[in-house]
C-alpha cells in the first residue's frame, strides 16, 4: 500500500526517576529511568518528493532545519541504512518547548523513524527501529516504543512497565535553555547524598498508588542544574507551596513538573506559576 501522506505524533516525556550510577569508559553515563509521556506532542506530516532530498519544515522560526534537526538526521540514517533513493518533505509542527528536558528533539526523531518506515514500506519492526534510533541518541530508543519504561544502560536497554495511575501534570518552562551535555559534565556521582529507589516506584506503579508514586520521585540531576539557575528552584518551590501532590525536574530540566490528583488544585497551582513563567501546560499521562 502506497500511502503519500503520512502523520506521526510525537510526544513529549518526563522522568519519574532518573538516576546516574557512573561515567562509562565510553563518555556516556550508566544510567537508571523511569519514563512515561504525557499529552503534549509534536506533530509531523510526511510526504514523498519526487527527488531524492530530504526537506524539513516547521511553523516555528528558531529550530534548525538541517543536519543539526534530529528529525532531520532519522530520516537521512534510515534513507542511506535501507538504501531509499527517495526523498521526503517533513513539516514540523512544534508544540513541545525546545531544550526543555522534555525529549521534543527525540521524540520528533523517534516520529520520523516510525512514519517513514510507513511510507517508504520498510516493514521495520519496533525492535529493529529502536536500534536504529539509539545511533540518535539515548532518549530516542524510547520515544519509539512509548508507554511507560525502565531505561538502562544509556537509556537505550528498555523494559516496558505498568503506566502511571491517571493524573495530571502542570508543566513549567523557566525562559532559559538548558544543555544536557553542561549538566553532565558538572555531575558528580560522588556528590549524590541519596538514589531515588526504583523497586519503590515499580511498587507504586504495579498497585496504581498515587501517593506513593509521588513519594517515590527523583532526578539526581536536579541539584545541579537548581544550583546552576535559581529560576527553576523558584518554580519547584511555587509548584509545591501551591499544593501539587509530587513535585520534580524533567531530565535535565529546566522544566519542572508537577502532579495533582484533583482536578481543584490544577488552577490553583498554574495560577501561582502564571505571574513569574509564561510556558505552563496542562497535560494528562499518556495511559
Amino acid at each position: 500500500m502506497n500511502l503519500s501522506k503520512i502523520y506521526e505524533k510525537a510526544p513529549a516525556k518526563i522522568n519519574l526517576i532518573l538516576d546516574v550510577l557512573r561515567k562509562r569508559d565510553d563518555g556516556f553515563h550508566e544510567v537508571e529511568m523511569i519514563m512515561t509521556m504525557v499529552d503534549l506532542a509534536d506533530r509531523l506530516e510526511m510526504e514523498e518528493l519526487p527527488r531524492d532530498q530530504i526537506l524539513l519544515s516547521s511553523q516555528v522560526g528558531f529550530i534548525p532545519l538541517d543536519e543539526k534537526n534530529l528529525a532531520f538526521q532519522a530520516a537521512k540514517l534510515i534513507k542511506e541504512r535501507y538504501g531509499v533513493k527517495r526523498g521526503v518533505y517533513i513539516h514540523l509542527d512544534k508544540q513541545i518547548p525546545v531544550a526543555a528536558g522534555l525529549a521534543g528533539g527525540s521524540s520528533d526523531a523517534a516520529a520520523t523513524l516510525r512514519g517513514l518506515n510507513r511510507l517508504w514500506n520498510l516493514e521495520l519492526s519496533t525492535d529493529e527501529l529502536e536500534v536504529l534510533g539509539a545511533e540518535l541518541g539515548s532518549d530516542v530508543p524510547f520515544c519509539i516504543r512509548g508507554g511507560t519504561a525502565l531505561a538502562r544502560g544509556r537509556g537505550e536497554k528498555l523494559q516496558t512497565i505498568p503506566s502511571p495511575p491517571q493524573c495530571w501534570v502542570i508543566l513549567a518552562k523557566p525562559p532559559i535553555n538548558v544543555s544536557t551535555a553542561d549538566v553532565y559534565g558538572k555531575f558528580r556521582v560522588n556528590d549524590v547524598k541519596e538514589h531515588p529507589s526504583i523497586p519503590n516506584m515499580l511498587n507504586a506503579l504495579s498497585r496504581q498508588s498515587f501517593p506513593d508514586m509521588c513519594a517515590s520521585l527523583g532526578n539526581v540531576l536536579e541539584n545541579v542544574t537548581l544550583n546552576r539557575y535559581p529560576e527553576v528552584r523558584q518554580i519547584k518551590d511555587c509548584m509545591i507551596k501551591a499544593g501539587a501532590d509530587g513535585v520534580l525536574m524533567s531530565g535535565s530540566g529546566p522544566t519542572v513538573f508537577g502532579l495533582v490528583s484533583k482536578e481543584v488544585k490544577v488552577a490553583r497551582v498554574y495560577n501561582g506559576l502564571r505571574g513569574f513563567c509564561k510556558e505552563v501546560y496542562v497535560v494528562r499521562m499518556l495511559t
